[in-house]
């Protein structure tokens, strides 16, 4: 018999409940439950996998023994350096829109960081500090694990971290050896002794928008950033905007167009912020993710020495779309963590939050929605992690995986803050904050409209040949009457 408790209702004044299940299920210990009924038999016991765990327990057993420990090293961290500091921060960078501001907090957060190996684990040990067994898998899916777990602590500390690994990204993918000796492996061993030598990415012009990620416009457009050649080296005159970690940055990898050419021309450059001519300008006031600043550079004859220039004169546009294949999936996992940091709070809050003397865990209605949450959260990480598990992200998947989870975490943070009702709205239960941080995962890295482009640009050849197979006469042509209900132009102007 189970033990049962008199919880008045609003429908139904004096209802019976069973104190150890929720109305409309057994008891977990009943013979009628699942984790009951398997364990008389050994082999249901072992093909069912019925075992008291959480669903975050039950994905990291399912993972490599080095990642499942590299997970959960990731979620102590975060839990521990990031998550204690999320909403003090994001109030205390509301309040200091433009200027740069340098709290204890972040310093302490990166100092742990660099201490606890997440500022050089883009490398192997004794280069880096990642161990060689995680290396079995790809390097685009440990920072997958990586991203998701910051970003549900926290996602500013989380973006102030990743753009860091952004920022070195061209510059492993350039394969230029002298500036990984005598810049990076410097730079690691500052950071793993406290002292964070932090890199940053610089793409975006002021005018350009999203042209840096879509290939047809930047043909047709004129960039702002030009390099000029000097004697040993280049001067870089220009701007550009929105760079995540630009405010700290100590190295940052510039892309710029040579002087008298156009975007074809880009090269990559690595900027010492130390040079004459590096100046920060500002940092934005902007919606999400505060504790990352997205800063303002400007570039006053700033000089480079070619021993600097990555990868050669006029490749930036190849280790540009290297780049951002290789950090798009990782920009997936961090709405990923969003999505599961809601999904957090709203199952908090119902279990905490009564309704006529019932927590709200008890009404079917509360139980649905909190499933609809877990099943989206589950979905987008299934497909990142399919995605990511492959050593050479295809731009066509990590595009997908991109605007499909970062758009799919914001129905999923909508929809935590709809069963949280006016308590999803405050600051201080963080559900408006992860709202905000969100939503820039679905801007950069090229818009979501840019990144549905980019599936179609890799499957041109394919779309080209089924017309040139197509028979004029069927009724399927773009001759037919019928073939143009509907039809809609797109300009390929900005977006």
């Amino acid at each position: 018999m189970l033990a049962t408790e008199r919880v008045p209702s609003a429908a139904q004044p004096d209802v019976a409940i069973a104190a150890d299940a929720l109305p409309g299920f057994v008891s977990p210990d009943s013979l009628l439950a699942p984790l009951q009924v398997f364990r008389q038999l050994p082999l249901l016991r072992i093909l069912s996998s019925y075992v008291p765990q959480t669903f975050w327990q039950r994905d990291t057993n399912d993972l490599p023994a080095a990642s499942a420990a590299y997970r959960e090293k990731l979620r102590d961290f975060s839990d521990r350096h990031l998550r204690p500091h999320a909403l003090t921060l994001d109030q205390q960078f509301s309040e200091c829109a433009h200027s740069v501001p340098q709290p204890a907090a972040i310093d302490t957060a990166l100092c742990e960081a660099g201490r606890a190996g997440l500022l050089s684990d883009l490398l192997p040990w004794p280069l880096g500090c990642t161990p060689w067994a995680r290396y079995r898998h790809s390097l685009v899916w440990q920072q997958s694990l990586r991203t998701e777990e910051l970003a549900r602590a926290d996602g500013g500390l989380m973006l102030l971290l990743s753009a860091h690994n952004l920022g070195l990204a061209p510059i492993l993918f350039s394969g230029n050896w002298q500036v990984i000796k005598q810049v990076v492996l410097p730079a690691f061993r500052a950071c793993e002794q406290g002292e964070p030598q932090l890199f940053a990415f610089a793409i975006t012009e002021p005018g350009a928008g999203s042209d840096a990620e879509e290939g047809h416009v930047a043909a047709h457009n004129k960039p702002e950033l030009v390099a000029h050649p000097a004697p040993g080296g280049w001067r870089l005159r220009g701007r550009k905007v929105f760079i995540s970690g630009g405010d700290r940055a100590r190295w940052v990898v510039v892309l710029a167009a040579l002087a008298g050419e156009g975007y074809p021309s880009w090269t990559a450059f690595l900027v010492d912020t130390l040079q004459p001519g590096f100046v920060r300008v500002r940092n934005e006031h902007k919606m999400g993710m505060r504790a990352s600043a997205a800063t303002e550079l400007e570039f006053c004859d700033c000089f480079v020495p070619d021993a600097r220039v990555l990868g050669g004169l006029r490749n930036g546009w190849a280790l540009s779309r290297a780049t951002l294949n290789f950090s798009r999936l990782p920009v997936a996992s961090m709405a990923v963590g969003f999505a599961q940091a809601a999904t957090d709070i709203a199952t908090d809050h119902a279990c905490r939050q009564m309704l006529g003397g019932r927590p709200l865990i008890h009404y079917q209605h509360m139980q649905l929605g909190i499933a609809d949450l877990q099943a989206a959260t589950a979905s987008i990480r299934a497909l990142v992690w399919e995605y990511a598990r492959a050593w050479t992200p295809w731009q066509a998947k990590a595009s997908i995986a991109k605007f499909q989870a970062t758009d799919q975490a914001q129905q999923v943070i909508e929809r935590a803050m709809d069963l949280c009702g006016e308590m999803g709205l405050t600051h201080a239960m963080g559900l408006e904050k992860i709202f905000r941080d969100n939503r820039l995962t679905r801007i950069f890295e090229g818009t979501n409209q840019i990144n549905r482009l980019s599936v179609i640009e890799d499957q041109q050849r394919e779309f080209l040949d089924r017309i040139r197979r197509l028979d004029p006469g069927d009724s399927r042509s773009s001759n037919h009457p019928q073939a143009y209900c509907s039809m809609h132009v797109i300009s390929r102007g900005k977006i």
